[in-house]
């Protein structure tokens, strides 16, 4: 079933944009709103095991025929641009299937992701994908566009997921502007991981999903040009580790639904946490800072 609680982040009013108010400026990409685009990839067993390897998961190695593991759809389906198509920062050059918005600065904010069916390793999947709403904001750092994008794969069974997936682009780094910090985590966490990132890490999970943006293994092109006071860990990563952990605590229930939402950066410059607690029919997990602040919240639901 779905998830209600965390909902699209252009709705939010976030704490580090506190007394936001919606601009004009998104009107001129309302047209592209149902533009769409279809791909297909096969669902390899090596890049399973090379994913189960660097999360050093429970899984045992995978075979043909085994169902791919929630949130790991996010390895397949690469964009293969080109590099003559690829910006600066590592990215698809905007204005082919997502608008040529004129903001630096690109964010996986969070996900809302639903499962119909298992997705079989070795099988062909098929992957739909809808812009479905555009937005921008007016916040204290600067102007903000939010895009959600509509994912449908399918399997030989037909339907097997659907993903909303939120983009958030913002203005460059102001001179000395830090991140944002969140709120304080709970304190009470009876799943509790310790992850130590490291550019290894990092540099292989942006390998496995053909993710180019260099903030996760250019670290002078991290710090110096996007001024963050280190690599970036990868919001799908820290999802994944949050769904895994709640794998690991109730390894014999199925995962019907997750969603999150990214609330401060991850660095590679410190260990972190990742934590989590059983409630009702699913678990409420978060990322915790090392300054023991909220990075990221999230919630599964179980059948």
């Amino acid at each position: 079933m779905p998830l209600d609680l965390l909902g699209p982040v252009s709705n939010l009013r976030c704490s580090a944009e506190s007394g936001v108010e919606m601009s004009d400026e998104g009107s001129d990409w309302q047209g592209w709103i149902g533009r769409s685009q279809r791909s297909s990839d096969t669902l390899d067993v090596a890049r399973a095991n090379a994913l189960r390897a660097s999360l050093e998961t429970q899984d045992p190695e995978f075979e043909e025929g085994k169902a791919l593991p929630p949130l790991w759809h996010w390895c397949y389906f690469w964009e293969a641009e080109p590099l003559s198509g690829v910006g600066p920062d590592g990215h698809t050059t905007r204005g082919e299937f997502l608008p040529p918005i004129d903001l630096p600065r690109r964010m996986w904010a969070g996900s809302r992701v639903t499962w119909h069916a298992p997705l079989p390793l070795g099988a062909t999947a098929e992957r739909t994908s809808t812009l479905v709403d555009i937005a921008t904001k007016q916040g204290r750092s600067g102007p903000l566009a939010f895009v959600t994008v509509r994912h449908e794969i399918s399997g030989p069974g037909g339907l097997a997921l659907v993903e909303e997936h939120d983009i958030v682009f913002r203005a460059a780094a102001r001179p000395g502007e830090a991140p944002a910090a969140g709120d304080p985590a709970p304190r009470e966490a009876p799943w509790l991981r310790e992850i130590r990132p490291d550019p290894v890490l990092l540099f292989r999970y942006s390998a496995l999903t053909f993710n180019g943006h260099r903030i996760h293994y250019d670290q002078p092109y991290a710090t110096q040009v996007e001024g963050y006071p280190g690599l970036v860990v990868h919001g799908p990563l820290l999802a994944t580790l949050m769904v895994d952990l709640a794998r690991r605590a109730e390894p014999k229930r199925r995962i019907a639904g997750f969603s999150f939402r990214a609330l401060s950066p991850i660095f590679d410059t410190a260990a972190f946490q990742v934590a989590g607690r059983p409630i009702g029919g699913g678990a409420d997990l978060w990322v915790v800072d090392p300054a023991g602040n909220l990075a990221m919240r999230g919630q599964v639901s179980f059948i």
